[in-house]
């Protein structure tokens, strides 16, 4: 059984849908603070860890109470770089440090309204089960693949061609359709011994973890932050309580 876990936060400079998107203010702390402060107050991580590659980012990180022993090269840090490049770095840069872990947990800034206990329900089901490498928050696509088309030049081909040729599933009502889900970026588990044995953050055996409400919100442009702010606003949602005072921004 795990007995160990670090909550790695990913947090580059370089979003371009939402400059600085990261240390945006919402709620008047900026968009990561709701992430560290969830991580720190759910007691389930040995460690809140920031991976950066700004300075700005890593002040403010540790402002809320995150660790950030080192920052992560411009190589692994740009918009196309995959997860496996800093998790595999930082995971192999703390075991030089002689900080080794059972286990990680990835907490995207963009998924403020996850809670604390939606990391500990996590925690507990990803414990109990056996088996698995890791396990991955989920929620109901809002749009069914089955009624998905791909097009090339002026004909169309669907997406998935399941059903029958009577009834093929774009043809076919929602509520006839098996249930599909899609990842969202609230938060996923995994044994360490995926990334240093297979060179991957999932492992071929994932679980799900079913998300509830808002928990997988996630805000990745424009019109998600203007969803945000407008259910703040209307009382709607509401983001986890954060105790350390505002982050001190430089005025221009």
């Amino acid at each position: 059984m795990p007995s160990s876990i670090i909550a790695l936060i990913p947090a580059r400079s370089g979003s371009k849908r939402i400059p600085g998107k990261n240390i945006r203010c919402l709620g008047g702390h900026p968009l990561i603070a709701y992430t560290i402060a969830t991580a720190i107050e759910s007691k389930v991580f040995q460690e809140v860890l920031v991976s950066t590659d700004s300075e700005q980012i890593a002040a403010i990180a540790r402002h809320y109470g995150a660790e950030v022993p080192f920052l992560r090269s411009e190589e692994i840090s740009n918009d196309v770089s995959p997860d496996i490049e800093w998790v595999d770095y930082t995971l192999r840069k703390l075991e030089e440090l002689g900080r080794c872990y059972d286990c990680f947990s990835l907490l995207r800034p963009t998924s403020p309204l996850r809670t604390a206990e939606t990391i500990r329900r996590a925690w507990r089901e990803f414990h109990k089960e056996t088996g698995i490498d890791s396990l991955r928050a989920v929620e109901k696509c809002r749009q069914h693949p089955g009624k998905m088309w791909i097009v090339r030049d002026r004909r169309m081909t669907p997406l998935l061609k399941d059903g029958t040729k009577q009834q093929p599933w774009h043809s076919s009502q929602y509520q006839s359709l098996p249930v599909f889900y899609i990842q969202n970026a609230s938060l996923e588990i995994a044994w360490s011994r995926v990334v240093f044995e297979g060179r991957t953050i999932a492992g071929e055996a994932v679980m799900p973890f079913f998300t509830e409400g808002f928990e997988g919100f996630d805000i990745n442009d424009p019109d998600d932050w203007t969803v945000a702010e407008h259910k703040l606003s209307k009382g709607e949602i509401s983001l986890p309580h954060i105790s350390a005072k505002p982050y001190p921004f430089r005025k221009e």
